[in-house]
């Protein structure tokens, strides 16, 4: 808002003053009254200026002292002037404020660098990423705090159109891509996004492949071997072939599950479950894959079974017996003759539990969060030997989230594992059914 100008009101009002003092003086006879008028008048600016003085040096006061006149459109002004002030701080306080919080709610990790490299600000997922501290950090050069080569060979080139790939200073299992971009006046913005996902899919993507490709040229080596072999017999006996197809047979029955399986973990992650879904009873599905483990054990291992009847999940029937015989399955191959297997389904911490314990050597820790992988062995020439397809666990994951379900996995080394199935949402059977069943060996 525009301050009308008050110079020519209080030059009038002077010239006036000044004319009547005059007259008055004349016929009065006093003509040193226009004097002690000037004085008077200067004495009365001098207070206003100490007023106006002692305020800017020494009051605590946010608005100026009151006065009437030319000083009163001075501290008005004043006034006008601080208020104005206070609302274009405020305003970039506000733009600030909100600069930070889209800073901070970036998916990536954002630092504002200098066009030397010097740290000027960073967000939370900066300091997370990178460990940064704040305001310790700030001013440093970001190359010495960041001193991964590639990261260093990065800032040598200076080619900002690409990134670079570095694993997190703060958690060498986190991978970061780093990008710095140039924005205004001789500035730059480095930003830091967590990729580790994407890495570890990729990881899981190149194995796959690997894996995949080995699984088959094997029993396709084998296979090709005996067609050769059969082809280069002259004359083909009864006894001959008998090896030979055994072998055949044997590999061709290995291609088989793999191709089911991989057709089974394709269905499981790309179809949806059914909305659809009735009440399983896990009990008695227990008892056939119990019956099924211990023909598979052909009685090398101790089998039982401590089932509560009563609970039941809502689901897919098959894909839950094809979970639970994977679990059940693996315990047998991996458990020496002689070792003892326990099958228990039951209510713990508020979640319907189905635990697989085995006696068997043990998993080393480091192997457990990977077990779940496709094609992932602890022991990939045991696995082999016990014709596994290396695709057991990933079933039994996907199935278990397409149930609301998790596995979770204790091992110790020398003394077996426990695998168990956890059902968060689960029903009880009517009170009639309710029991508690144990089947032994």
């Amino acid at each position: 808002m525009l301050m009308s100008n008050p110079w020519p009101a209080v030059l009038g009002r002077t010239v006036l003053a000044s004319l009547a003092l005059l007259v008055i003086g004349a016929a009065a006879g006093v003509p040193w009254l226009l004097l002690a008028a000037a004085v008077g008048l200067l004495i009365y600016n001098l207070a206003q200026i100490h007023r106006l003085e002692r305020w800017l040096r020494a009051s605590r006061k946010r608005r100026p002292p009151r006065g009437r006149g030319l000083w009163g459109h001075v501290f008005d002004g004043l006034d006008r002037q601080q208020l104005r002030q206070r609302q274009r701080r405020q305003r970039l306080v506000d733009l600030l404020r909100r600069f930070r919080e889209g800073a901070n709610a970036m998916p990536d990790g954002t630092i504002v660098l200098s066009d030397t490299g010097d740290m000027q600000w960073w967000n939370q997922l900066a300091s997370r990423y990178l460990g940064l501290r704040w305001p310790q950090d700030r001013g440093q050069r970001i190359a010495n705090l960041i001193r991964h080569p590639d990261f260093a060979a990065y800032l040598e080139r200076g080619d900002w159109t690409a990134a670079v790939k570095i694993p997190s200073p703060q958690d060498n299992r986190r991978t970061l891509e780093i990008r710095i971009v140039p924005y205004g006046s001789h500035q730059q913005l480095l930003l830091a996004r967590d990729i580790s996902e994407l890495h570890r899919l990729e990881t899981m993507r190149r194995d796959f492949v690997g894996n995949i490709s080995h699984e088959l040229r094997t029993p396709l080596t084998v296979l090709q071997g005996m067609s050769e072999q059969l082809a280069d017999m002259d004359e083909l006996q009864a006894d001959d072939l008998e090896r030979p197809l055994a072998l055949m047979d044997q590999q061709i029955e290995r291609m088989t599950r793999l191709v089911d399986d991989l057709l089974l973990l394709s269905r499981l992650e790309t179809e949806r479950p059914t909305e659809e879904r009735g009440l399983v009873n896990i009990a008695e599905m227990l008892a056939d894959v119990a019956e099924e483990a211990r023909a598979l054990s052909n009685g090398q291992h101790r089998i039982s079974s401590t089932v509560d009847e009563s609970l039941a999940v809502a689901g897919d029937d098959e894909e839950l017996r094809s979970a639970f015989s994977n679990l059940l399955s693996n315990a047998v191959k991996y458990t020496p003759a002689g070792g003892r297997i326990d099958i228990r389904w039951f209510e713990a911490s508020g979640a319907a539990c189905l635990a697989i314990a085995d006696t068997g050597q043990g998993i080393p820790a480091h192997h457990i969060p990977r077990l779940t992988e496709r094609f992932y062995r602890v022991d990939s020439g045991r696995a082999t030997r016990q014709g596994g397809t290396g695709l057991g666990l990933a079933i039994v994951k996907h199935v278990l989230s397409r149930h609301g379900g998790r596995l979770e996995v204790n091992s110790e080394m020398g003394v077996g594992s426990t695998f168990t199935a956890v059902f968060p949402v689960y029903e009880r059977l009517e009170a009639s059914s309710r029991s508690v069943g144990e089947l032994g060996d």
